[in-house]
């Protein structure tokens, strides 16, 4: 129970990657940590790329993001919604100048790049957003996962035990 005490939010949305949500949420749970799921609304029904559903727990408008420890964003389709939310953005912004724990993957990137926080980084991401990554002046590598202080990276849900072993790390270290 390394992770007792520590929150963090999952951010979700329409679309999500559904192994890229829950393969997290369960694995920091089951270490002790007490992840919620924020979305535009609370206790709304979200539907991954697959049909698997995430009820929301509470809104982006009306959360204290100083009561928690990281962030993680899923990929999938949802990062292109989430991404257009200024609250989404400030949330990003507050967690990289706060040197909290960022975890994304997959197509997460794109809330990243629209966050403005990847100038210098060493990331990775699904090879599909490469040329996104690079463009906002990341220095993009193909590995499972990546972790650049307090970013942590990954490209696709085959990568998720070593992504999600690094996120949770990160985090008991925090």
């Amino acid at each position: 129970m390394r992770l007792e005490g520590k929150k963090v939010i999952a951010l979700v949305s329409e679309e999500f990657e559904d192994l890229e949500l829950w393969y997290p949420i369960l694995r920091l749970r089951e270490e002790g940590a007490i992840v919620h799921l924020i979305g535009e609304q609370a206790d709304h029904e979200y539907r991954g790329k697959y049909g698997v559903p995430a009820v929301s727990d509470y809104d982006m408008k009306n959360i204290n993001i100083d009561e928690y420890d990281a962030v993680l964003v899923p990929g999938g389709w949802a990062p292109d919604k989430l991404r257009r939310y200024p609250e989404v953005l400030q949330m990003i912004r507050t967690f990289n100048e706060k040197r909290k724990p960022i975890g994304q993957i997959c197509h997460a990137g794109w809330v990243l790049i629209s966050a403005g926080i990847l100038e210098g980084r060493k990331v990775t991401s699904t090879p599909g957003i490469k040329d996104d990554m690079e463009n906002a002046g990341a220095k993009w590598v193909n590995e499972p996962a990546v972790v650049d202080g307090h970013i942590v990276s990954s490209r696709r849900p085959p990568d998720l035990p070593i992504y999600v072993k690094a996120f949770a790390d990160l985090l008991a270290q925090y």
